[in-house]
């Protein structure tokens, strides 16, 4: 990082104190930015750095919810409206106990330049509450996502703000708010959210695109050495919706996923994972990953220490939550003979372990560009509910295959054009920030 780019980080740093996520998420991008800074000497001019790594908006607020008891509790709900140059702000919402603004930030940092990669008239930002969902009733869920919506809704619109859903908030809960966004504003405005139920405006493919799309830009990252996704031994960690839709679609291009895991352990099958009893354990019973391996008997085994990285396979696809791969586990991916790894989750990787990767030759797709086909979906499921349309799954599909293949040319392409050829993450960063960079430009200082 040369000097006039420090001067700025250490003052992004100061300025968001005790956010290390955040922190994280801005010093990965800084570190590729020196030579766009040279080749464009406008953007230090005009401070777009600087305009860029601070929220448009930020906006905190109270949740309070009657639990079945008569109960009252109180949550705290954000929305980080971080970047409109490209389009309207679009990202998830979050429910998970762990959720702080500096989470928020890091992910609607981070959803700026996924955005701007798809190629889609999005802007980025994120949002959620630190609520847990988990051994919740429906009725409290529903409780709780109306007084979310509540005060959300000033602040959302198809032309302002386009949540979605993330961990914790899956069609259930975008059914919730939804159904109190349109109560309160006497609105059918189905663009305002995505993720919706395929009855009510949402969009075939969406569900599965955050994990369709990852092991998409993995097989093109593998078709650059020759190889594709058929034949590989595949680690999968997770095994919520972008984990499982990951299996699948990787299965169905001739991988044996091996792996799968949760906050308890994870599970090793040898023989390949066993998409429907995962499906029905997880997404049916709402069960442990531990009941898998009861369940499906043979080679299958069930480790609660340990990481599921410590499985030898050629391709890893972690699917959980940030940070979860380290250096350690990185070295011993490398050590195992690991060809291959792209990001379903968003930052999964540490700094370190990414580094590591890099200097070893791994293939390494970064989340900014792996995971960008679920709010690529979410960008079709918009355009449909602006025509009052609907398209089929094979039609979505082939919609968001093209928009992966595109964003893997793209980072290649750049990351040549900078001269670092074969660096995805240079090519990532580069490619996001100067599009969205040269929109500020155009709409002078706002």
């Amino acid at each position: 990082m040369d000097a006039a780019l420090e001067k700025v980080h250490e003052e992004v740093l100061r300025r968001n104190p005790g956010e290390s996520e955040f922190h994280q998420a801005v010093t990965e991008i800084f570190e590729t930015l020196s030579p766009v800074m040279k080749r464009h000497p406008e953007y230090a001019e005009q401070s777009i750095l600087q305009r860029m790594c601070e929220p448009e908006r930020q906006i905190i607020f109270r949740v309070p919810w009657l639990d079945d008891e008569g109960n009252v509790h109180i949550n705290r709900g954000f929305r980080v409206e971080f970047n409109s140059a490209l389009g309207p702000y679009k990202g998830g919402l979050r429910f998970h106990p762990s959720l702080y603004l500096g989470i928020v930030k890091f992910l609607g940092f981070e959803q700026i330049f996924k955005n701007a990669l798809t190629g889609m008239p999005i802007g980025g930002g994120k949002g959620g509450s630190d609520f847990n969902p988990a051994g919740r009733s429906e009725d409290e869920i529903m409780r709780f996502c109306q007084s979310f919506m509540t005060e959300l809704y000033r602040h959302i619109g198809e032309y302002t703000d386009v949540p979605a859903g993330d961990i914790g908030v899956g069609g259930r809960e975008i059914g919730y708010l939804f159904g109190q966004y349109k109560r309160i504003t006497n609105k059918w405005e189905a663009g305002t959210l995505t993720g919706k139920g395929i009855s009510w405006g949402g969009s075939l493919a969406r569900t599965e695109a955050t994990g369709y799309g990852a092991v998409m830009f993995t097989d093109s990252m593998l078709h650059t050495k020759n190889q594709s996704m058929d034949g590989q031994t595949v680690a999968v960690s997770g095994s919520g919706n972008v984990a499982i839709y990951a299996i699948q679609k990787a299965t169905q291009l001739g991988a044996t996923v091996v792996t799968a895991s949760d906050s308890s352990g994870y599970v090793h099958d040898p023989d390949g994972i066993d998409l429907d009893l995962l499906r029905q354990i997880k997404e049916v019973e709402r069960g442990r990953i531990s009941d898998y391996a009861d369940r499906r008997g043979g080679k299958a085994t069930y480790q609660s220490s340990g990481s599921v990285w410590d499985v030898p396979v050629t391709v890893a696809l972690p699917c959980a939550t940030q940070n979860e791969l380290t250096e350690e586990n990185a070295k011993t991916l490398i050590k195992n003979g690991v060809v291959a790894l792209a990001e379903g989750a968003n930052m999964p990787c540490t700094h370190d372990a990414a580094a590591a990767f890099k200097e070893a030759g791994v293939l390494f797709g970064p989340g900014k560009a792996a995971n960008a086909g679920g709010v690529a979906t979410s960008a079709l499921e918009m355009q449909q509910n602006a025509v009052r349309d609907s398209w089929s799954f094979s039609y979505t599909h082939d919609r968001l295959e093209q928009i992966m293949t595109d964003i893997h040319d793209r980072c290649v392409a750049t990351a040549e054009d900078f001269g670092v050829p074969g660096d995805y993450v240079m090519g990532a960063n580069i490619a996001g920030f100067t599009k969205v960079a040269d929109a500020m430009l155009a709409q002078g200082v706002v």
